[in-house]
């Protein structure tokens, strides 16, 4: 290893074919680099430039040189003072133009009800109040900031131009006699309400006239005469007539004792009209309304007509107020324009004496006085560098001699050999070969250590490799008996999934089991059902049957008594016929009836005695049906008993199918557990396959590394080899 410092002073320990160190050192070779580095002696003894000149020259020199700047400062100061001074009198004069048209505009917007326009007027009002002030007087006015503080206007025409200003401003603008902008910040509140008044009737004009139009066309309708149509036209027209004048009366600049005539009266003769209509008036030949719907319009209006006759009523209590507000405004709107004038005026007379060529002469005398005096401490400061520049010049020689020197000393160093030391002196190269020799003492115990560490590292290595080629073969067989592992829960997995796909088709038939008990007990229930209303049938049918056997017997009844009638007339007929022929000729007519009513009763007797027959029959017969219904009905009873137990049973049947597809559904739903659990288990061994795999690349890099390390620490050795330590 080669530090280079130099050239080599001479050629004797170096080889032919090292192509470093071949030529010699060259003296003149640093000349150039120790002009940057070293400082003349001349220099570091700290002498001043200004102790080394003349004593008179000093005096001369300074006394100029001070008395310029002090003069030159303090026309530049008083020229700033006076350019500030007159930049603020300029820009405050400028500002009050702007007041002057503000005040203007705020007043008429005011005296409209502009509730902005009343603070821009008392703001504009106070501020224009303190910047006359201020440009008066002097001083900082109305501001709190005394670095504001102005003095008075210097100059007579500019006191003359702000008296004129203030006239103006007192005459038009401040307290006076005449209405001004004190009499309108006054009329505020009235002001504020009249605009409200006005709003309230731009408001509420819509509704009063669309209900004026209805009344209108109610009074067309119910076929009104002509003089409540033209009367009813009349209020129409009026609600425009009051809305335009009211508005008329804050939108004019001046106030029209016509319009505030017209409005006072178009009040009046609305509401005497409306009035009129409600409750009759003989003057305006009106008759009061009686339909229904006249009269809910009318109400309609009264309503919306009172609030605003309450707004017209203000105008008119308030109507002095209005006036004196919009002569004010008046008054203020005519004096802005001359105030206006005046302040342009006072601005031009500022511009004109803001000028600042009073001092500038004396700003130039001060810089030649100043300058002279530089010129003369250039000429003493030239002569000076002269003898300096040659004193640094032998400086110069004797610290190249001393670099020389040092750098024979140091030759030797650029092959290798730290067994060299450099010699301390006073020269400027003394405190250089302290630190060479500090340097290499350092540099020897840093290449001791560099070889002993090089034979550490080396020795680590090898134990590092021997510990990383046992864990590479660990690493390979732990793959290896995860592989084996994954594989096995994989198959366990597959079982598992096995049994959870028998157990679902289990859960299904238990379920389709389940839902066939469920359709059974259905339909026993519904056989019990029948079942029960076929017993109330037959019961039905046994009352029926019963009632029918009563009916037979009331006939059987009926039939004896109608034979027993039957044979009384047998006996009547009999003795009719004796009594006919009792009579003889006479009573011959008489036997041929008593023999036909004796024929007709024999007959009946014939019928009546069918007829118990057939009821007797019926009887028997629907004793026997009552017998045959009541043995049915212990048969639907019992069956109902069956159907019942039946039902019961097939009930038992699904709750037990029932649980047994909830233990089926758990046994799936434990076997789907253990699968997810299986392959997440399986899906682990994997990533953990995959980290073992690269833990075993990470080792196998790991020992190529430590490889490289160990040739690394021997090449370091080597580099290191070259230097000489004893």
């Amino acid at each position: 290893m080669k530090l280079s410092f130099g050239k080599r002073k001479s050629d004797k320990n170096a080889n032919a074919g090292d192509a470093q160190g071949a030529s010699r050192f060259e003296p003149m070779s640093t000349t150039s680099i120790m002009d940057s580095l070293v400082t003349p002696k001349s220099e570091q003894k700290g002498a001043s430039l200004l102790s080394r000149l003349p004593t008179g020259l000093q005096g001369i020199s300074l006394t100029l040189l001070a008395v310029g700047l002090i003069g030159f400062g303090a026309a530049v100061v008083v020229d700033r003072i006076r350019s500030n001074n007159y930049a603020n009198y300029i820009t405050t004069s400028t500002e009050m133009q702007m007041l002057s048209q503000r005040l203007a505009v705020a007043s008429s917007e005011a005296t409209k009800g502009n509730a902005v326009a009343f603070d821009q007027l008392d703001a504009a009002f106070k501020e224009f109040k303190c910047e006359l002030q201020k440009l008066k007087d002097g001083g900082s006015a109305c501001s709190k900031d005394k670095s504001e503080a102005v003095p008075a206007s210097p100059e007579a025409d500019q006191q003359a131009a702000l008296k004129q200003i203030e006239e103006i401003w007192k005459k038009s603008f401040a307290e006076s006699d005449s209405p001004n902008v004190s009499t309108i910040l006054k009329e505020k509140k009235v002001l504020r309400q009249m605009t409200q008044s006005v709003s309230y009737i731009n408001t509420s004009d819509t509704e009063l006239l669309e209900l004026s139009q209805q009344l209108v066309a109610l009074l067309q309708q119910n076929n009104a005469d002509a003089r409540h149509l033209s009367l009813a036209n009349q209020q129409v027209m009026l609600t425009q007539r009051m809305s335009k004048n009211a508005n008329a009366m804050l939108a004019e600049p001046t106030i029209s004792p016509e319009i505030v005539f017209m409005l006072g009266k178009d009040t009046n003769t609305f509401r005497d009209t409306l009035e009129g209509f409600m409750a009759g008036n003989e003057d305006l030949k009106l008759v009061a309304a009686d339909n229904p719907d006249v009269v809910e319009k009318l109400n309609d209006i009264k309503r919306v007509f009172q609030p605003y006759e309450a707004a017209v009523t203000l105008f008119s209590q308030n109507m002095q107020n209005l006036v004196n507000s919009k002569l004010a405004s008046q008054q203020v709107f005519t004096s802005s324009e001359p105030l206006l004038n005046k302040l342009r005026e006072l601005t031009a007379l500022y511009e004109a004496n803001s000028s600042s060529q009073p001092l500038f002469a004396a700003q130039i005398a001060g810089v030649l006085v100043a300058l002279l005096g530089l010129i003369l401490f250039g000429i003493a400061y030239s002569r000076e560098i002269q003898k300096r520049a040659d004193e640094t010049e032998a400086e110069n020689k004797r610290n190249q001699e001393a670099i020389l020197r040092l750098l024979n000393e140091m030759s030797d160093l650029a092959d290798g050999d730290l067994t060299v030391r450099a010699s301390v002196t006073e020269d400027l190269t003394g405190a250089i070969a302290d630190s060479m020799n500090y340097t290499i003492d350092e540099l020897r115990s840093l290449i001791t250590g560099i070889n002993r560490a090089t034979d550490q590292v080396t020795s680590a290595t090898q134990q590092a490799r021997s510990i990383s080629d046992q864990l590479l073969n660990a690493t390979e067989t732990q793959a290896n008996e995860i592989m084996d592992t994954n594989i096995s829960v994989r198959y366990m997995a597959e079982s598992i999934q096995n049994v959870a796909s028998n157990a679902v088709e289990s859960a299904r038939v238990a379920q389709m089991s389940l839902s066939a008990a469920e359709k059974g007990t259905q339909a026993v229930e519904n056989s019990i059902k029948g079942m029960n209303e076929i017993r109330e049938q037959i019961q039905e049918t046994s009352k029926r049957i019963k009632r029918l056997g009563e009916s037979s017997q009331e006939i059987g009844e009926i039939v004896e008594l109608i034979s027993d009638i039957t044979e009384q007339t047998n006996v009547l007929a009999l003795n009719a016929a004796i009594q006919a022929a009792s009579a003889g000729e006479a009573g011959r007519g008489f036997t041929v009836v008593a023999e036909e009513v004796q024929r007709l009763a024999e007959r009946s007797a014939e019928a009546t005695k069918q007829i118990s027959a057939i009821v007797k029959t019926i009887q028997t017969d629907t004793q026997d049906a009552v017998a045959a219904m009541e043995l049915s009905t212990q048969g639907v009873v019992e069956g109902a008993k069956l159907s019942d137990a039946a039902g019961q049973a097939l009930q038992e049947i699904g709750r037990v199918s029932n649980n047994l597809a909830s233990l089926i559904d758990s046994i799936s739903s434990a076997t789907k557990e253990q699968t997810q659990m299986a392959e997440q288990v399986s899906g682990n061994m994997q990533h953990i396959l995959t980290i073992t795999e690269q833990t075993t690349d990470g080792t196998k890099q790991t020992a190529e590394s430590i490889g490289q390390l160990s040739g690394l620490a021997a090449e370091l050795k080597g580099s290191v080899a070259g230097f000489k330590l004893a």
